[in-house]
């Protein structure tokens, strides 16, 4: 016992000593091994334009310079687990480093920053990452993966929506995400319905909620329809809304009560996911969305005169378009002045 309580002090004091640091520096391999596991918190404490340029799989973006950046910090993350963090070379992330360990948090940062990490030929990528933040004043992180495929984080709650590998540019999502809590299919078709991706993003802790015919292709999962709910979690409400074509002709693409859209309520934040419809006349019911992400690829989904119709029927805060290929999508802002229209990119 008095060995251990020496070696203690000793750690202590030499914490205290000049040229030691609160938080521990680590190689890119290092860093590396130790962010494989599937919650791993790694924070990119550079701007928001240079993490648009790339950025480490599965970071998030807190900006060092900003100046309620620990506050951010911490409605973000309690101290349950370590943070990994990086910057540019190193530099800011250390002094974010020193800052975050002050309070308390058990923090790792990078050596060399990105730029180590890219001269070792680890992997970056460039997805579109937009934040928007609760009622409760807490961050939730949405992924813009590809076409129908999105990522939301909260807290340490991961959620997929319609995840598909090889669409497109391929999505590695075994070593891209982490493993899914949540995993949410609109409907069966190929581009939102991957048994590949899906495993890939499966431990023995993911649910995966689905339509009925995803689970009737899939095998498993929990099935729900139109109008039926799950609570994710405590402050986490998952509702099922209608998903489907009313133009004539086009009713066989996706059948009234059939596939899904979903609305996550997410400590107040209200995010309305449509899956593949039309402007259909249930949108009208949907109350007090912040966020709408319809889809814009004629002649399976929406028009553009549609999703502009939908949107004044849904009034959200801000409309994402998603799901839009080849639609040209340039005249929306024009034709929804008050909404906030974000034409992100989609790989």
């Amino acid at each position: 016992m008095k060995s251990v309580f020496y070696t203690l002090l000793i750690l202590a004091v030499a914490a205290l000593l000049p040229g030691c640091t609160p938080y521990q520096n680590m190689n890119p391999d290092a860093f590396e091994q130790a962010t494989e596991v599937a919650d791993a918190r790694i924070v990119d404490v550079r701007t928001s334009e240079e993490f648009a340029e790339g950025h480490l799989p599965r970071a998030v973006n807190f900006d060092w310079k900003a100046e309620d950046f620990l506050q951010q910090m911490e409605a973000a993350f309690d101290h349950a687990a370590p943070l990994f963090v990086y910057c540019r070379s190193g530099r800011r992330s250390a002094e974010a480093a020193e800052v975050l360990a002050k309070a308390d948090y058990e923090v790792y940062n990078l050596a060399g920053g990105i730029e180590s990490w890219k001269a070792a030929g680890k992997p970056v990528t460039k997805y579109e990452v937009l934040r928007i933040y609760t009622d409760g004043e807490n961050p939730v992180d949405m992924t813009l993966i590809k076409h129908g495929s999105l990522a939301l984080s909260y807290g340490d709650i991961s959620i997929q929506v319609d995840p598909v590998s090889k669409l497109g540019k391929e999505t590695d999502y075994a070593t891209e995400f982490p493993k899914a809590d949540f995993i949410l299919i609109t409907h069966e078709h190929g581009d939102h319905l991957d048994a590949e991706a899906i495993a890939a993003l499966t431990d023995e802790n993911t649910c995966v909620i689905l339509n009925p015919g995803s689970f009737d292709q899939l095998g498993y999962g929990d099935a729900i329809t139109n109008g039926e709910q799950r609570h994710l979690a405590e402050d986490i409400l998952l509702e099922a809304v209608p998903a489907y074509n009313t133009t004539p002709g086009r009713e066989k693409f996706h059948p009234k009560g059939h596939g899904n859209g979903y609305v996550l309520t997410i400590n107040g934040l209200r995010i309305y996911i449509a899956g593949d419809t039309e402007d259909i006349p249930e949108m009208a019911d949907l109350d007090n969305i912040h966020v709408a992400f319809l889809p814009v690829n004629q002649p399976y989904t929406m028009t553009v005169e549609q999703c502009v119709n939908a949107t004044r029927a849904i009034e959200p805060l801000v409309l994402i378009p998603y799901h839009f290929g080849n639609t040209d999508l340039s005249a929306l802002p024009g034709l929804l002045p008050e909404t906030e229209v974000l034409l992100c990119q989609m790989q």
